[in-house]
């Protein structure tokens, strides 16, 4: 059974109950737009004791908002109460809830293309706030006083941007400028909130044109300044025709593809985000040296600032330090080229790479290479297993210490240049080293 027709029979029980039940929000917008909804919410009439007398399994996830998690036939569905709300006085949660009607619950909805229901046992759309109109105006527009919507919750400044953007839409006038208005309140929103539409906007296959509606709006500047730092930093036109560093970064994450990983997105949007402060002219030429190192470190401190995870800010740190070692791979020693190819997340790098290629003037001969060799050298090669450790070391009468990696990194650089090949070479060559 298709997830369409379980949400459906989910509503027929609900309305041989005797409640209301329509299928709300995201899920209605994108069948208008003939696409496959990844989920569908539910609206009820029911109140959440009554929609748990229904379903054996039920999750109560915001009970005080009505809203539970019916899992039913192997799939999970979100059950709200229709419902009106009352002041926001922390910016995200109404201080009071009142349960209501379809058309209240329509009210209170953030933008109108996502305000509509659909009764699935008719077909019919239930269109409160001319949802179906913006829709097909390609407009995102905020359910009545676009200031009292985003004073509600100051996120939806951001989520008008990623609509906006992944839809190929426009804001409406009115919309926009309430987030300019108020584009300064976003710092309020918690900073985990914030990264999670980042990474949204930045994901879902249109970031070019969500990081410049976030440019429009002024919310940019607000989550990401060292990002609008980079407009009208020159560079030299040889290398960049395209323009300055912020240009250039735009023609980057344009490349970006639904679906992409997080860590590509954030290290392609940071790769040149120490440019800026880098910045130099020495003899007519535009120089940042030191950038890529720089840049590491002012890419770990943005994914802090965001609460992204440890293994985040691992990755797109070591993408933003290594975005331009590729550049000396031909003139490595075989252990040095082996090493870096066998680093976690070179195949993200490489990918990086390309696309900051291909976006300026770069020859793409070093990234070629890179990409050859991994081809042609097999896993086993580039990441041999260690012939020695160091509790070898230790039953040669060595004390733990700074030694031991200088003796265990010599030992593989000739494991890795193919002057060893047995345990005995290795134990071997220790000895020598000792002596």
């Amino acid at each position: 059974m298709s997830l369409r027709a379980t949400a459906t029979e989910l509503v027929q029980k609900l309305v041989d109950a005797g409640h209301v039940a329509l299928f709300a929000g995201g899920c209605v917008r994108d069948v208008l737009l003939n696409r496959e909804p990844g989920d569908y919410d539910i609206a009820t009439s029911a109140r959440p004791e009554q929609v748990e007398s229904i379903f054996d399994r039920t999750v109560a996830v915001g009970r005080r908002f009505g809203i539970l998690v019916v899992n039913y036939r192997g799939h999970s569905f979100e059950v709200a109460t229709f419902r009106s709300d009352g002041d926001y006085l922390d910016g995200r949660h109404p201080e009071t809830v009142t349960f209501a009607d379809a058309h209240a619950d329509s009210d209170r909805r953030d933008f109108t293309i996502n305000s509509m229901f659909e009764d699935p046992l008719t077909d019919e759309i239930i269109d409160y706030n001319n949802g179906k109109r913006d829709l097909e105006a390609g407009l995102v527009r905020a359910v009545g006083d676009p200031v009292k919507r985003f004073s509600e919750d100051r996120l939806r400044m951001l989520r008008a941007v990623r609509f906006a953007a992944r839809l190929g839409f426009e804001i409406d006038p009115a919309t926009m400028q309430a987030a300019r208005d108020h584009a300064d309140t976003l710092e309020l929103v918690s900073a985990e909130r914030i990264a999670d539409e980042l990474v949204r906007v930045l994901t879902e296959g249109s970031a070019r044109r969500g990081l410049e509606l976030m440019d429009e709006a002024g919310l940019l500047e607000i989550v990401l300044p060292e990002i609008t730092a980079m407009k009208g930093v020159e560079q030299d036109s040889d290398f960049h025709p395209e323009g300055d560093v912020y240009v250039h970064t735009l023609a980057c994450i344009e490349q970006l593809e639904a679906g992409c990983t997080t860590t590509l997105a954030l290290g392609l949007l940071l790769h040149d985000v120490a440019k800026p402060p880098c910045h130099v002219i020495r003899d007519g030429r535009h120089t940042f040296h030191g950038h890529t190192r720089d840049g590491s470190r002012m890419a770990e401190s943005i994914c802090r600032r965001l609460r992204m995870s440890n293994a985040t800010i691992e990755r797109v740190s070591f993408l933003v330090d290594q975005h331009l070692r590729h550049c000396s791979a031909r003139d490595m020693k075989q252990s040095t080229l082996k090493r870096f190819l066998g680093q976690d997340g070179i195949e993200e790098l490489l990918e990086l790479v390309r696309m900051d290629g291909t976006s300026s003037s770069s020859d793409l001969g070093d990234y070629q290479f890179c990409i050859d060799s991994l081809r042609d050298l097999p896993e086993e090669v580039i990441k041999p297993a260690p012939l020695v450790t160091g509790h070898d070391l230790v039953e040669m009468g060595m004390k733990p210490g700074p030694r031991f990696k200088e003796l265990l990194a010599t030992v593989e650089d000739a494991q890795l240049e193919g002057r060893l090949e047995t345990r005995e070479q290795a134990l071997e060559l220790l000895r020598d080293l000792l002596d």
